[in-house]
């Protein structure tokens, strides 16, 4: 077995899958340690598959924008893999005035900093979408926006970057990291140790322990949130929706089904692991939000309900860092629920970050200082 490499990479999902990905096409021998028995069993096989730029906190819209306009379209060719990638718009929808403030608010944000997004009319909405209710007011529209199936992107990520000579090692839960005297880094796992020049930490919330043991903290929970699939219905749409209070989000899939998240977090005491279905009651709830907004599928069934745990970070945006007092570490954690959309150009950036070049994207507000220099202000 392999134990050293170039960059280790700490973490199975599309984050660690992507990077691993274009990690080898510069050439770089990578392992990629996962703590389960397959790739993507965390967030990256349980979420939505909203790949939108609209709605998004301004200081990770580039990632956002960049991989819209330049991966998300050819994707699927480059891996070899239907992704399933529908480009048809996203409505994030209003049914009030308090509503509709929020959504001008975000929709303004996004317009100063280069989108293509605007606020419509109830009437407008139909018109893009005939099956949402007459309750709905106005909406945010950004046509460039869309979804993509995660469970087959992370596996075309990941079949294609072990064709690059990718090294996949599975049930290596990492315990700790290992600062060395030399220019190298060890991760230490339940059964042994792995030495690199670069480690990446993309473990999700298990990513704050692991960087615990070097004295690093990225102040980040825990939180659930529970999905659904229906049997599956004739073409109706194929827009991103989602609303100004995050009700839900959700999209028809290629298969006919729809997939719906619900925006609520689901309370922890409950929760007796990642594979559990969630409580009736909270599946009950969502439905009756979608409804509400979508009543023609009234009729429509659910077939299955599951739940997956997020790393939700502080201030809602992940940290893409090197760690200064840690040479050779690299976080990649926090990405609070919003990572599918933005996973292409991440592990483009992280790439670009283990070969220590300078990003092709800017992500200098998504350092790990910003929490230390918030609390020496005292903010």
């Amino acid at each position: 077995m392999k134990t050293s490499a170039d960059v280790i990479i700490i973490g199975g999902g599309i984050i660690g899958c992507s990077t691993a990905y274009y990690l080898a096409q510069k050439g770089k021998k990578v392992i990629v340690l996962e703590k389960g028995k397959g790739i993507g069993y965390g967030g990256s096989g349980r979420n939505g598959g909203g790949v939108r730029q609209s709605g998004r906190d301004p200081r990770e819209l580039p990632l956002a924008m960049y991989g819209v306009k330049n991966l998300w379209p050819h994707l699927s060719e480059e891996l070899g893999t239907d992704v399933e990638y529908y480009q048809q718009g996203n409505l994030r929808l209003g049914k009030t005035d308090e509503h509709l403030q929020i959504l001008n608010g975000l929709t303004d944000v996004a317009v100063s900093l280069g989108l293509d997004v605007r606020m419509v009319t109830g009437e407008e909405v139909r018109d893009i979408c005939p099956h949402l209710s007459d309750r709905v007011v106005g909406a945010s529209w950004c046509p460039s926006d869309g979804h993509a199936n995660p469970l087959l992107t992370t596996l075309a990520f990941y079949t294609k970057a072990r064709q690059l000579g990718v090294t996949f090692l599975y049930e290596q839960s990492v315990i700790s990291i290992k600062k060395m005297a030399g220019p190298t880094i060890k991760a230490i796992t339940t059964r042994q140790e792995f030495e690199a020049e670069k480690i990446i930490l993309a473990a999700g919330y298990e990513s704050r322990a692991v960087s615990n043991t070097v004295g690093v903290d990225v102040p980040m929970q825990k939180i659930a949130l529970n999905t659904l699939v229906t049997n599956a219905q004739p073409p109706m749409f194929y827009q991103m929706l989602g609303t100004a209070t995050a009700d839900f989000y959700g999209h028809q899939t290629t298969h006919g089904s729809f997939v719906f998240g619900g925006g609520s977090p689901l309370d922890p005491s409950i929760m007796k692991g990642v594979a559990n279905q969630p409580p009736v009651e909270s599946t009950a709830t969502t439905c009756k939000g979608i409804l509400s907004y979508i009543p023609a599928l009234k009729h429509v069934k659910v077939v299955r309900a599951w739940f997956g745990f997020i790393d939700y970070c502080e201030d809602k945006v992940p940290v893409l860092d090197h760690v200064e007092e840690v040479p050779g570490l690299i976080l990649a954690c926090g990405f609070s629920g919003h990572g599918f959309g933005i996973a292409p150009a991440v592990g483009t950036v992280l790439s670009e970050m283990a070969c220590d070049e300078v990003p092709s994207i800017d992500i200098s507000e998504l350092n790990y200082r910003r929490f230390s220099d918030k609390r020496k202000s005292g903010l």
